[in-house]
């Protein structure tokens, strides 16, 4: 992507009713808000957070209602939870968005609260997702620093910020900061919805564009039941990593459960596969930014773990034994 500012963040299409979003707003007041989690090497979320960063899921893995971590790699498709169904005009808003969506939050900073600068990874354009943010309640003094811009983002706009890029958020104010924040799959009718300046700085050959998915019959899906061993930075580590031929491996396998190829890894479940074309495979709660492709050969499979930024593309192979083989 373009280097510089310009890029960190849009103002995009779309202003909605504040009035209508503080009412719902009131109506889940009634519920629990937990606490914000991230997302470990496991299928469950990590610890609580120690500040006053409280979320309310409205879409999570399975539909679960006390899942407030965004999720990753999973067994399980994202799904609306129970309190979303309280919410007729957030869920007319989500519907209407032109593209695949992951998870969708209430996130709710308190007064005083301050979250030190990081990265959110893997976000962005060039990742194939994008975090999307309508804010409900504000205050001049909450503040989002975002590659160094400082942002307080009014009720009822509707923003994309690069939260691949260092940011920071402090709430300095007397008043809590309450935003909807959607994790949504990049494709061209979503980047629509983005100013024409800003479409006109995007490098395009750096945008992954999510890939739908291309259904095998169950028979087909079988072919690819193997064992193997995969690179540990495939799972969790980064694109440098996996060009690193020194890596440690795991052992794993693909097996055929429910009509998906599921990834096994250390003889635990790690994901169900979505085929994209080609027998090259993302994991469920991913993009393309990391695949499997298998490819047969006359004693086997032998598989390429790819893992992409835009344009960029790492990847190493290894051999596979089949079930037949």
């Amino acid at each position: 992507m373009s280097s510089g500012n310009n890029l960190s963040a849009a103002r995009l299409k779309g202003d909605f009713d504040v009035e209508r979003l503080l009412a719902e707003l009131a109506v889940l007041e009634r519920t629990q808000w937990a606490a914000q989690r991230t997302y470990g090497e496991g299928l469950e979320p990590s610890e609580d957070t120690v500040l006053d960063w409280r979320v309310l899921p409205l879409r999570s893995p399975d539909g679960r209602a006390d899942r407030t971590d965004p999720g990753g790699l999973g067994l399980v498709e994202y799904a609306a939870t129970p309190w979303l169904e309280k919410t007729p005009y957030i869920r007319s808003i989500l519907d209407s968005l032109p593209t695949e969506l992951r998870a969708v939050r209430l996130m709710s900073l308190g007064v005083g609260a301050e979250v030190d600068e990081h990265r959110d990874q893997p976000y962005g354009l060039a990742a194939g997702w994008v975090r999307l943010h309508i804010p409900f309640v504000t205050n001049p003094e909450a503040v989002l620093t975002l590659d160094r811009q400082p942002h307080t983002w009014q009720p009822g706009t509707f923003w994309f910020g690069d939260f691949s890029r260092p940011h920071s958020v402090r709430n300095g104010g007397s008043e809590r900061r309450v935003h909807l924040v959607i994790d949504a799959y990049v494709n061209a009718e979503l980047l629509e919805l983005f100013p024409a300046e800003f479409r006109d700085r995007v490098r395009w050959s750096e945008v992954l564009l999510n890939r739908p998915e291309i259904q095998l019959p169950e028979d087909e899906l079988s072919e690819f039941q193997s064992t193997f061993a995969i690179p540990d930075a495939f799972l969790y580590g980064e694109p440098e990593e996996l060009a690193d031929a020194s890596g440690p491996d795991r052992p794993a396998r693909l097996r055929l459960d429910g009509g998906r190829l599921v990834l096994e890894v250390d003889d635990e479940p790690r994901a169900a596969l979505v085929h994209l074309g080609e027998g090259e495979f993302r994991a469920l709660g991913w993009t393309a930014e990391r695949t499997v492709k298998a490819e047969r050969t006359g004693d086997g499979l032998r598989l390429r773990f790819r893992m992409r930024h835009g344009s960029r593309m790492e990847e190493t192979v290894r051999s596979a034994a089949t079930a037949a083989a």
